[in-house]
């Protein structure tokens, strides 16, 4: 059976942690200078419908530096639905690459895109799931940290894909979760109870308020993200007024631990959810964060292959 990573769901705690082992080993073997080309002769496919910065460049860079190579593809060369079936993409490009990246608006898109194809497909982001951007996340919090277990993280804002995903992840691997979301702007319901279900199993907690100081007291780790996501932007006045209450500022950090970290998945707007002095003061972790997307994507790309 072919493995897809569509949302952190489809790990497990222990897969979690050896991709997370892996990274630390690929990320060590880059910064001594040491090849590392695991995946020669392979071929990435990845398939964007929005635009981006990390994903594109981290996939991209992550994959000639295992030796392999990465095809991108953008909006208009397939639009996936319009000019040609999904599962006619999916089983197109089963026969060319030996995995599948793919960007999009809508998560049931990349559901049928992994149901059609006989290769694995990853999940480089939807509406409702960042996968990727979670295992970049937990290898920066463990790498600042030196742990996962039993530290508590507080996300500040909306309860995006983003926050979705890291709900899951979270939970997962036993890190406590406080999220702070003005009301109607909760993560979903089947996703929180998802979270409630791993945490049972391994040991965390899942806290839901509306108090960004009460989700940020004694963490370890404060995160947030954009007000306006792409695609959000006529909701744009509204959102900016419900959220003005959750900016990450100084004034916020003071109710978390004083060796807290601070973190965001970019891009920031600087200003809005998050303030100039904390993304670029001593908390900031947001660039070694950023810089891991590469190194995390490189250890799932290795155990998807090899």
């Amino acid at each position: 059976m072919v493995k897809h990573l569509l949302s952190m769901q489809d790990l497990s705690s222990s897969e979690i942690k050896a991709i997370l082992d892996e990274a630390a080993g690929l990320k060590e073997k880059l910064q001594k200078r040491e090849s590392h080309e695991l995946l020669k002769g392979k071929t990435l496919g990845m398939i964007f419908e929005k635009p981006s910065l990390r994903t594109r460049v981290t996939f991209e860079t992550g994959m000639t530096q295992l030796g392999g190579h990465a095809i991108y593809l953008a909006p208009a060369d397939i639009q996936l639905g319009e000019r040609e079936s999904v599962p006619d993409v999916a089983r197109n490009l089963s026969r060319w690459v030996d995995v599948v990246m793919a960007r999009l608006f809508k998560h049931d898109i990349i559901v049928e895109l992994a149901r059609y194809s006989s290769v694995p497909v990853i999940n480089g982001l939807t509406n409702l799931h960042h996968p990727c951007q979670t295992l970049s996340d937990l290898l920066t919090i463990r790498e600042h940290k030196g742990k996962l277990n039993g530290l508590k993280i507080a996300w500040i804002g909306d309860g995006n894909n983003v926050c979705n995903s890291l709900l899951l992840g979270c939970t997962l691997v036993g890190t406590n979760i406080s999220v702070a979301c003005p009301r109607g702007y909760e993560p979903p319901a089947d996703i929180v109870n998802q979270a409630r279900a791993n945490a049972k199993k391994s040991g965390a907690k899942v806290e839901l308020t509306t108090d960004p100081k009460k989700a940020v007291d004694g963490a370890d780790v404060i995160y947030t993200d954009v007000w306006v996501s792409m695609g959000q932007e006529k909701e744009a006045r509204e959102r900016m007024k419900a959220f003005k209450d959750y900016q990450v500022n100084a004034q916020l950090l003071k109710g978390a631990k004083p060796d807290s970290i601070v973190m965001h998945c970019l891009p920031a707007h600087r200003g809005q959810e998050i303030t100039d002095d904390v993304i670029d003061g001593p908390h900031s972790v947001v660039w070694n964060q950023a810089e891991n997307r590469m190194h995390a994507q490189k250890a799932l790309l290795v155990s998807l292959l090899t």
